[in-house]
């Protein structure tokens, strides 16, 4: 354990980057690793065990049980994406056919919507994957990430990369113009909270310091997969971004929440961060990756902070908000990737610039990961206030052969289900509420007339079962109970409809008291499917 740890003096907050020391190690996390590390760290067990066997990605084993670790192991991704797609097939010729010490394993959607399905072998992805593709990955031994081509430090330089975060360091640019130009140009959290985001610059930078940044990279909003797709292409745009916004909080330090199932970013975040540091652009402040480890809680913003912090992924009461009390009790400014990613566009090109780019009355531009029944799903950057039916017809070619239009997730799995008939609804913040729905993350899922909604909402429900960190009662049995009585053949409306007002009343976050929007929105759009 001493070896895996270093020299350095093991730090609190890092127990869970110690956790994935052992586990990258030894396949597994062997209790006497687990003693021996609370030993280290100075920390009752309990508080080891709590934290091990609260996320996902974790094994906690006795040391002999079951004998060495699996030699590889595949999770097949069975989010609505992949199971549209056939991920319920693929996983049961897997389990039929793999060879010997392999373990096949369902997982929770993997952020690959759009080239569903998706296995993952170890740490490497097989897009559009099949039992020949998997097996042949598996004889060859590809278990470790692709790293694609992207856009690196020179080329990013060459064309104008860090010149705006020069401008700012040097004082040619001020700190209230660039939030006032953020606040003009209507750009807001794009992880799905919406908040203006130059109102929250400017909001932390008035609570007294030391300030913090934390980035949201932990998109496990079933059917998003934008921030991997900025992240794996331009790096450094958001970055730069990251650079702008500590600068303009006056932030010593920032901390980047990356999920676990991306491994391939997370190298090329490592790779990249330590180039700006050699290049000088990180003279008085620190940048740390952190990574997650399959817990989808963490996308919510307090969770966060608690994981970063070295323990479960339990939301926080609120007030006081995060602005003011966030990380290690200091002031802390959250943002996602995408927030970021698009800064340093609007501070050159203008605020009215993004502002004019939106559609339908609405402002700036939006990342939109489109998936389903779709002919060419994928990330479009597209008009905020654009359509579902706009968006499949002009940035999707339209529906897949077979396929009529039936409904869409208008934000990932907890934003709702709407019906074909309200396809013509701008999708942008506070325009779908009306409707019960809320577009989030802009994760756009696209159904057709084959699907089944009710089987849709079963899913999802399953999937926030799954999900719930067990904080509070009315989530963490309301889930359960919601996917009970939804398997039933005949829903009972009237109990649904109560179970799921309960979770939205009572739940401490997000996760609870949008999980029964599925259930709303099929008793409300699609109520002839339960007859």
């Amino acid at each position: 354990m001493r070896r895996l740890l270093g020299d350095t003096p093991p730090r609190r907050d890092l127990l869970i980057e110690y956790l994935h020391c052992i586990q990258d190690e030894c396949g597994r996390l062997p209790t006497s690793y687990l003693v021996a590390l609370a030993a280290e760290m100075r920390l009752s067990l309990s508080e080891v065990f709590e934290v091990a066997t609260f996320y996902a990605h974790f094994e906690v084993s006795e040391d002999d049980a079951g004998g060495p670790p699996p030699a590889t192991i595949v999770r097949v991704c069975d989010g609505i994406a992949c199971e549209l797609a056939g991920a319920r097939d693929l996983l049961a010729d897997l389990n039929t056919s793999a060879p010997a010490g392999v373990r096949i394993l369902r997982a929770p959607c993997m952020g690959r919507c759009d080239t569903a399905p998706v296995a993952e072998i170890g740490r490497y992805h097989l897009d559009r994957a099949n039992v020949e593709g998997a097996l042949s990955a598996l004889g060859e031994g590809r278990i470790h990430p692709e790293i694609p081509d992207y856009q690196g430090y020179e080329r990013y330089v060459e064309q104008g990369g860090y010149v705006l975060l020069g401008a700012c360091r040097s004082g040619e640019r001020q700190v209230s113009e660039v939030t006032a130009e953020l606040e003009r140009s209507g750009l807001r959290g794009l992880g799905g909270a919406g908040f203006p985001a130059g109102r929250k610059w400017r909001v932390v930078r008035g609570y007294p310091g030391p300030r913090l940044v934390a980035v949201n990279a932990d998109e496990g909003e079933p059917g998003t997969f934008k921030d991997r797709y900025y992240l794996e292409r331009d790096p450094h745009r958001f970055i730069e971004g990251l650079l702008i916004a500590m600068w303009a909080v006056d932030a010593h330090k920032a901390y980047v929440y990356l999920r676990d199932e991306y491994p391939a970013v997370r190298e090329i975040l490592v790779r990249e961060f330590d180039r700006i540091h050699h290049e000088g652009l990180l003279p008085s402040q620190t940048i740390e990756l952190r990574r997650g480890a399959g817990a989808y809680i963490c996308g919510e913003e307090s969770a966060m902070l608690e994981s970063i912090e070295g323990r479960r992924g339990l939301p926080r009461h609120r007030p006081p908000y995060v602005a003011e009390v966030g990380l290690f009790g200091r002031p802390t400014l959250v943002n996602n990737v995408e927030t970021l990613y698009f800064v340093r566009d609007i501070l050159e090109r203008g605020a009215e610039w993004f502002a004019g780019t939106g559609r339908h009355g609405c402002k700036g531009r939006r990342s939109f990961s489109v998936s389903g029944r779709v002919k060419r799903p994928g990330v479009k950057l597209a008009p905020a206030g654009i359509t579902v039916r706009e968006l499949i017809d002009e940035y999707c070619g339209g529906m897949q052969d077979g396929h009529a239009f039936k409904g869409y997730l208008p934000g990932g799995a907890s934003g709702g289900i709407l019906p074909a008939s309200l396809a013509d609804e701008p999708l942008d913040f506070g325009t779908l509420e009306q409707h019960g729905c809320f577009i989030g993350s802009a994760a756009i899922v696209v159904f057709g007339d084959q699907d089944s909604m009710q089987d849709v909402a079963l899913s999802l429900m399953r999937f926030f079962a799954d999900e719930s960190c067990g904080q509070c009662t009315p989530c963490r049995v309301g889930t359960d109970k919601a996917v009970a009585l939804m398997e039933s053949e005949r829903w009972d409306v009237d109990l649904l409809s109560e179970l799921a007002q309960t979770m939205a009343d009572a739940s401490i976050c997000g996760l609870g008291q949008a999980a029964g929007n599925p259930i709303n929105a099929v008793i409300r759009y699609f109520r002839e499917e339960l007859s």
